[in-house]
């Protein structure tokens, strides 16, 4: 397995979860301890980890509530999730209620869980096209979510930031990608608190959500005005005062660069035009431009019936 990998183990067996993360430590994996309770999947959202090993032998009930929220989340959905279970627990379960990834009977024998943990991150990573950066599923994803979506009362809006070539240039890349995780976790939890949604993530600075329809301008509100809130946090009190900062444009040339925003193209799926993926793509492009001349954080809806 990759040395860096994150693990979370959850069990209520500390002893158990002790011995666990002394093995996954000398494999150089980052490994954190969480005991099993109501407010668990709470703090996954916060840092959520590459793989999740969860101890069904004790607290079962709850234990089965995290894997079935997780696999109905579409940001966690891909997280491989190995249960640690009774010799005799497996015969009993029903596995349509407890999607694991994997499972292993206690007690454990160590090199069939490391080759298990190995297999899962492998078998993942030639399955989900998600992207390494957010964990949002990527164009695969993406595509078929549209294409599901075509006809119905959603939207699907496309998220773009803003002056982000120059930031990335001017701050260097580990900056630009904390402002991509940023924006992620920013667009994710809008969805998620408004009831929920599917969020992708194209590539580089481009982000696609998919909501309900009479959800769609309040989450717009909320992703744009709590991105405006905390991308200040990234520049000094000069360049937040002056709403600019030295850098250097796509020509090449030295300007003034303004602070980070976002723009998002909103685009109703139940339009008779929108006939395919490709062509609510290209709609979307033109709104997300419309959006960008504003100059600021901002939303442009699809308003044309035809």
């Amino acid at each position: 397995m990759p040395p860096s990998t994150r693990i979370t183990i959850l069990s209520s067996d500390n002893q158990l979860a002790s011995h666990i993360q002394l093995r996954l430590h000398s494999k150089g994996c980052q490994v954190a301890v969480m005991a099993v309770k109501d407010s668990t999947v709470g703090i996954f959202y916060a840092d959520p980890p590459d793989l999740l090993i969860l101890d069904l032998s004790t607290e079962s009930s709850l234990c089965l509530d995290i894997v079935t929220t997780l696999r109905n989340d579409s940001f966690f959905s891909a997280i491989p999730i190995i249960g640690l279970i009774g010799s005799s627990d497996s015969i009993a379960l029903d596995w349509e209620q407890c999607p694991l990834d994997d499972f292993i009977a206690l007690p454990l024998n160590f090199n069939e869980l490391f080759n298990r943990i190995s297999l899962a991150l492998s078998r993942l990573k030639r399955i989900f096209d998600n992207n390494p950066l957010t964990r949002l599923p990527g164009n695969t994803s993406i595509q078929m979510a549209i294409e599901t979506a075509l006809g119905t009362e959603t939207s699907v809006c496309y998220v773009d930031i803003n002056h982000f070539k120059p930031y990335n240039d001017k701050y260097g890349f580990s900056h630009g990608d904390e402002v991509i995780r940023m924006t992620a976790r920013i667009m994710f939890n809008a969805v998620r608190d408004s009831g929920g949604g599917f969020c992708g993530h194209i590539g580089g600075d481009d982000f696609v959500c998919i909501v309900p329809l009479d959800q769609t301008e309040s989450i717009c509100q909320t992703i744009l005005s709590h991105f405006d809130m905390i991308v200040l946090d990234l520049f000094d009190e000069e360049t937040k005062q002056r709403g600019f900062y030295d850098g250097t444009n796509r020509k090449g040339e030295n300007e003034p660069i303004p602070i980070l925003s976002l723009s998002i193209g909103v685009v109703p799926m139940n339009m008779p035009k929108l006939q395919h993926a490709a062509k609510v793509s290209e709609v979307a492009a033109e709104l997300k431009k419309l959006a960008k001349d504003s100059g600021n954080s901002c939303y442009v809806v699809d308003k044309r019936s035809s």
